[in-house]
C-alpha cells in the first residue's frame, strides 16, 4: 500500500491499491479512476468552484456580466438581445448548466449559463 493513495470513496477504506489505471478498494471491491476522484475531492471542497464566462474571466457575486449571444425566452416574442447588461449576477448551482441567477431589466428574474455572458 502506498501512503499518497486516497481511501476508498465509497466505504472509506485506508487498502486502497492501484490496477492499471484504476484504484481499486479490497474491502468493498469498488473500483475507481484517480484523476475523476481528485476532482471530486476537489469540488466538494468550499470556496473551490470557479464559474468563467464565455471568453474565460473567473465571474464573482455582484459582478456585471453583458450577454454574448441572442438567447430565445419561452413567452417571450423577442428574446434576450447580444449586448444586454445583467447587473448585480448571483452565482448558483443551478440546474441543467444555468450556474447564473439575476433579473434582466424587462424580463425579471431567471437563470442563465455563464457560457453564454462575458464580464464587463
Amino acid at each position: 500500500m502506498s501512503d499518497n493513495l486516497p481511501p476508498c470513496p465509497e466505504c472509506s477504506g485506508a487498502y486502497t491499491y492501484e490496477m492499471g489505471a484504476l484504484l481499486v478498494c479490497p474491502e468493498c471491491g469498488h473500483e475507481w479512476s484517480p484523476s475523476v476522484e481528485s476532482l471530486e475531492s476537489v469540488d466538494d471542497a468550499p470556496g473551490s468552484r470557479v464559474i468563467k464566462d464565455a471568453v474565460g474571466n473567473v465571474l464573482a457575486d455582484g459582478d456585471t456580466v453583458t450577454v454574448v449571444k441572442t438567447l430565445k425566452v419561452k413567452g417571450s416574442p423577442s428574446g434576450i438581445k447580444a449586448g444586454t447588461k445583467v447587473r448585480n449576477i448571483r452565482l448558483v448551482d443551478g440546474v441543467d448548466g444555468h450556474d447564473i441567477d439575476c433579473k434582466v431589466d424587462g424580463f425579471g428574474a431567471m437563470q442563465l449559463k455563464s457560457s453564454v455572458v462575458k464580464k464587463v
